[in-house]
């Protein structure tokens, strides 16, 4: 689902995400080539692993490596305390990281575009979480892609933004766009 940002009002519009979709394996090489996106800012927990987890989904790993493949650039970002857990998945999936104390803060993501040697118009952040993800790319200007959390468990304080995420859905959803068909 993609929403016409240009129609939501500007007190929303800091949450409203570019498109929302269920899982990451739904965003193609195609579709970020084709809007001119030549990297893509990765939340980790509940976006490409279950919070708290090792455990990458094997469609995950098929879509980073679809991903690699077509050349688009990728980057962890995460605020995550664990660093070891960090870097162990960037090891292992050979993508690399930037960390800082919060998002939705700027610093952290201008930081992956500077590592990943892209502008902001050439790069989205994709994540889990209205508040944090697309809040901090839309501060920044970048393209916004939401996805439904991968599994139920997560850190308490999320627990309580995802009911206002859900209030927040209902008042961004009007602003929907008819899904677009290839001929």
């Amino acid at each position: 689902m993609r929403f016409d940002r240009e129609q939501v009002p500007k007190w929303l519009k800091r949450w409203c995400p570019d498109e929302h979709v269920a899982h990451v394996s739904e965003i193609t090489p195609e579709r970020l080539q084709a809007l001119g996106i030549r990297a893509l800012l990765l939340d980790l927990d509940n976006t490409i692993t279950p919070w708290r987890s090792r455990q990458v989904p094997e469609t995950v790993r098929q879509w980073i490596q679809q991903m690699k493949e077509a050349g688009i650039r990728l980057c962890f970002v995460s605020n995550t305390r664990n660093l070891g857990r960090l870097r162990w998945l960037s090891e292992t999936l050979g993508i690399p990281y930037a960390r800082g104390p919060i998002k939705p803060r700027r610093a952290m993501l201008q930081r992956a575009i500077e590592m990943l040697q892209v502008k902001p118009d050439e790069t989205a952040i994709v994540g889990d979480q209205l508040f944090t993800d697309v809040w901090g790319g839309n501060r920044l200007g970048i393209y916004t892609i939401w996805v439904r959390p991968l599994a139920p468990r997560e850190f308490v304080g999320t627990k309580i933004s995802r009911r206002v995420e859900r209030w927040l859905l209902g008042k961004i959803k009007p602003y929907a766009r008819p899904e677009e068909h290839a001929d």
